[in-house]
Parts: C-alpha cells; sequence; structure tokens
C-alpha cells in the first residue's frame, strides 16, 4: 500500500544516520539571506469568510481531471501512454484520499500557507539499459519548518520539521512545490518574509482583527439592549431584612408578567434607563468583507453561488486559470525527466465541469463556431472539457454544407436564377430536381 510505504519511508529517513548529509549547510542566496518557512499558525482559518474563500477555490479546482498525456511531432495529443501516473489520478493519489480529496488538499495547504509540498512516492524498477521510476502515490507535506539546505554533491534539500517532531530530509527536486503569491522571498510563497522566514499575514491579518473588533463590538450591543432596562426606587428607609424581601416581591412581579405591564405600590417608583448601543452599519462591515474577498480573488457573487456566465468567466481569468496552470507545470516539471518532458511528457489538469461558460452558452458558441468550420473535433471537446480524441483523430475539421464560398456565391445565384450549368475554374452545378440546390465542384 502506498501509504505503509509512505509512512517506512518517513521513518527511515527520521531514524536512520545520514552520513551523506554530515557536511549540508543552508543555502545562501544572491541577497544573502537563508531561505527558511515556519509555520506561524492558524490564525486566518479562524475567520469564516476566509474559510468560506478557500472552500469555494477548493471546491473547484476539485472538479479537474488531472492525466498525464504525450504531445506527438505531429502535434497530436495521445493519452495512450505506458505510464502508471493515470492509474494514480484516476484510483485516488494514496490510500487515504480520493482525487478530489487531494486536490481540494492542495489548494487548502496553499491558500492557508502560501506554499503546498507534494511528495510523490516512486519504486525504482529495470528499463531496457536503465532504471525508471515507479509511481505510486501523492502526499501533500504539512511541516511546520522547513529549511533549505545544500549538501556537498551541491543538490539542494529541504529539511522537514513537522509538529509531532518527526524530521525528514528530502531531496528538492524529488517534491512538488507549489506556491502562491511569489514575490519577495526568492524560494517560498508570497507569503513569506525574506528576511525572517517567517510566515507575514500583516495585510490580511490586520483585516481580519478589525473584522473581528467589530463584530464583537456589534454582539456586546445586542446583548445590552436586552440587559438592565431600569431601576426601581423605593421611597422610604428599609433595613437590609425588608430591602431583600421588597426586591424578591418585585423579582416575582417581574416573572409574572405576561402583559408587559408591572404594578408598583405608593411607596417604589419604577425609573427607566434608555440603552442605546451604536451598532457597526451595514457598509462597514460589507467594506470589510470585500477587503477579504478581494485578497482571496472571490467575488461575492460566486460565495453565494449566484453568478452569471459573465461573472464566473472573471472569477475563473482572475483565480482559477492561473492555479490550473501551475498544477499542471508543478507535476510536469518534478514527475519527469528533461529528455521525457522533449519527448512531449506533461501532466495537464483538464477542465471539465469546471468551464465558465454555461453548457447552453457551450452549445450556442459550437453551433456557431462549428458550422464555420472554424474549429477542429479536438477543440469543440476542449470547450466542453473533455481530452484530446485518440490517435489524431480529432484534428479532422468539419462545415455545414448551408453555407457557401462567398467567391463563388454570386455565380450561384445567377446560376440558380437561370437554372443554368456554368463548367469552368470553381464551377457550380445546379440540380433542380433536389429544389435548386448546389452541387459542389468535382475535384
Amino acid at each position: 500500500m502506498a501509504f505503509e510505504k509512505f509512512k517506512v519511508m518517513v521513518d527511515n529517513m527520521a531514524r536512520a544516520p545520514q552520513e551523506w548529509l554530515s557536511g549540508r549547510q543552508q543555502i545562501k542566496m544572491l541577497n544573502g539571506q537563508s531561505p527558511v518557512f515556519s509555520m506561524s499558525g492558524n490564525d486566518v482559518y479562524a475567520s469564516d469568510v476566509v474559510r468560506s474563500c478557500i472552500d469555494v477555490i477548493a471546491t473547484e479546482i476539485s472538479k479537474l481531471q488531472p492525466q498525464h498525456v504525450r504531445t506527438l511531432p505531429d502535434g497530436t495529443v495521445s493519452k495512450d501512454v505506458n505510464h502508471n501516473i493515470n492509474r494514480i489520478f484516476r484510483h485516488g493519489p494514496n490510500d487515504i484520499m480520493t482525487t478530489k480529496d487531494f486536490l481540494e488538499k492542495i489548494v487548502w495547504l496553499l491558500r492557508l500557507r502560501h506554499n503546498c509540498f507534494i511528495y510523490p512516492t516512486f519504486e525504482m524498477r529495470q528499463s531496457g539499459d536503465g532504471h525508471t521510476r515507479h509511481y505510486t502515490g501523492f502526499f501533500p507535506l504539512d511541516p511546520s519548518q522547513v529549511d533549505f539546505i545544500q549538501v556537498p554533491t551541491g543538490e539542494m534539500h529541504l529539511d522537514m520539521t513537522f509538529p509531532g517532531g518527526q524530521r525528514i530530509t528530502i531531496p528538492y527536486k524529488d517534491v512538488i512545490h507549489l506556491r502562491w503569491r511569489f514575490s519577495v522571498n526568492e524560494i517560498m510563497g508570497g507569503g513569506v518574509d525574506a528576511m525572517s522566514g517567517k510566515e507575514t499575514r500583516d495585510p490580511i491579518l490586520q483585516t481580519l482583527e478589525i473584522n473581528d473588533v467589530l463584530l464583537q463590538g456589534l454582539e456586546k450591543g445586542v446583548k445590552a439592549s436586552f440587559n438592565l432596562r431600569g431601576i426601581i426606587k423605593i421611597k422610604t428607609m428599609l433595613d437590609d431584612d425588608k430591602q431583600k424581601e421588597a426586591r424578591r416581591i418585585f423579582e416575582k412581579k417581574l416573572k409574572n408578567n405576561e402583559a408587559g405591564i408591572m404594578p408598583i405600590d405608593m411607596s417604589q417608583e419604577f425609573v427607566q434607563l434608555k440603552v442605546d448601543p451604536k451598532l457597526i452599519d451595514k457598509g462597514t462591515l460589507d467594506f470589510l468583507d470585500q477587503k477579504i474577498l478581494r485578497y482571496y480573488g472571490v467575488p461575492l457573487p460566486i460565495l453565494q453561488g449566484d453568478y452569471t456566465d459573465e461573472q464566473y468567466r472573471a472569477f475563473y481569468e482572475r483565480t482559477l486559470a492561473s492555479l490550473v496552470i501551475s498544477l499542471g507545470q508543478a507535476f510536469t516539471k518534478c514527475l519527469f525527466t528533461e529528455r521525457e518532458i522533449d519527448m512531449g511528457n506533461e501532466v495537464v489538469f483538464y477542465q471539465k465541469n469546471m468551464m465558465y461558460l454555461s453548457t447552453s452558452a457551450k452549445i450556442q458558441l459550437l453551433e456557431v463556431a462549428g458550422a464555420q468550420g472554424l474549429l477542429t473535433d479536438d477543440e469543440k471537446l476542449a470547450i466542453l472539457g473533455y481530452p484530446p480524441m485518440e490517435n489524431g483523430e480529432g484534428r479532422r475539421r468539419t462545415r455545414s454544407l448551408n453555407y457557401i464560398d462567398t467567391n463563388l456565391a454570386d455565380q450561384y445565384q445567377l446560376l440558380k436564377a437561370g437554372g443554368g450549368r456554368s463548367h469552368g475554374q470553381g464551377e457550380i452545378e445546379i440540380d433542380e430536381r433536389s429544389g435548386g440546390d448546389p452541387q459542389l465542384p468535382s475535384g
């Protein structure tokens, strides 16, 4: 089982002596900094708006269908590749996740940590005169700290420490590394400070903190409106026991009051307290929510599930498209050698069931562009989100017979009006028996 093999691999790397790492040293970048990643907690996860945003993105990405394909020299795309990667994607990347779970987990880690590390387990098998990798699974990793080190061979490795205290060292080239907001740090995603290696979520955390303070104030204001509404003033001097008895009688009257009117005698006076809590206006709360939505690139109609084709198209282009491209490039770069990539091997995340156009809009596009002969069969399949056809069959381009070459249109109309025939260059023959429909010239 892939998961058991992964556990054995981690245990061996954590316990076994690694003499070949004895001369390791932290990598120094051109800016003089040593790349280190340290997780600072799940602060942003506490926000319901953040969780809703990430959940929308993760749900959409989970609809992708990853597939190993090979582009042949003539430009055709072949899915009939002799590799087990497609089997893994089809049946589940590991023993505890389906492909949908796997893709969702990747997005959650990427959006929460700004970085996602995926380790592909593999076995080396004899192939011809050499050895090739036989992949057995893919595992998303969630380390609390990552140190980038350089071994004597000159290769870069990841020294990972996990929350449970386990520590493993993995060659960087064997890890699929996804980054979000890749900016100031030379290796890590944009949420990691270039100097300290710590996650810096100051912009979003500041907004979340303000939002939390306002929500707490709103909660207290609502509670205050249900609290003390007035005081009872007793117009006489009473000892402690008599005060307690008077209070008991007053509380009993409060409990028994059903009409909203409470009788009191001449010795008592009720003084109303005007409670006027200042609640936060809707515009301010909406402004803060919109800041969070913009940070994660999720418009409100998408979050609410009430969007148009155009709104989803904008969401796809703004947020999802770059992530789809990043997934394909990162998996391809890690899983294949340079020669295999040169031979056309790659991992493509097909977007079936995730295209921004509605089904009716797609059909309308196919009817117009397809009838004009502007699309090949593979391009039509791509619009619907399906993979290309096998053996280059999808390169065929068809068009409707209800259309005619514009250069022949005038000649066709003249011939149809006169019922004659023309036998010259670009000839058109009118067949009266078929109602005067044009017969395309032979040859």
